[in-house]
């Protein structure tokens, strides 16, 4: 497990908890960050401070004291015989 600020930019986690303030994680989870959710770093402003990720179609900067806060699992790559299987029987 790891957090979302050790991401490199192109690097995906799936979202496992925020640990946040409660205000600060509702307005993260209307954002789309919630459990479950996929997240990538997209990209990084030229100081190094915020990063921009991906989640739910939207992309949203957040600074390093708050992605250190918020835990992720590694995305798991799809199975690519159960891909085939499901896309055989559309």
């Amino acid at each position: 497990m790891s957090v979302l600020s050790e991401l490199k930019i192109g690097e995906s986690g799936v979202l496992v908890a925020l640990d946040l303030p409660e205000s600060v994680q509702n307005h993260l989870m209307h954002m789309g960050f919630v459990p479950d959710a996929h997240v990538t770093a997209l990209r990084r402003a030229p100081a190094g401070d915020p990063t921009v990720y991906g989640v739910d179609g939207m992309e949203i900067a957040l600074r390093v004291e708050t992605a250190q806060s918020i835990r992720l699992r590694e995305a798991r790559a799809k199975d690519p015989q159960k891909t085939a299987v499901a896309e055989a029987a559309q």
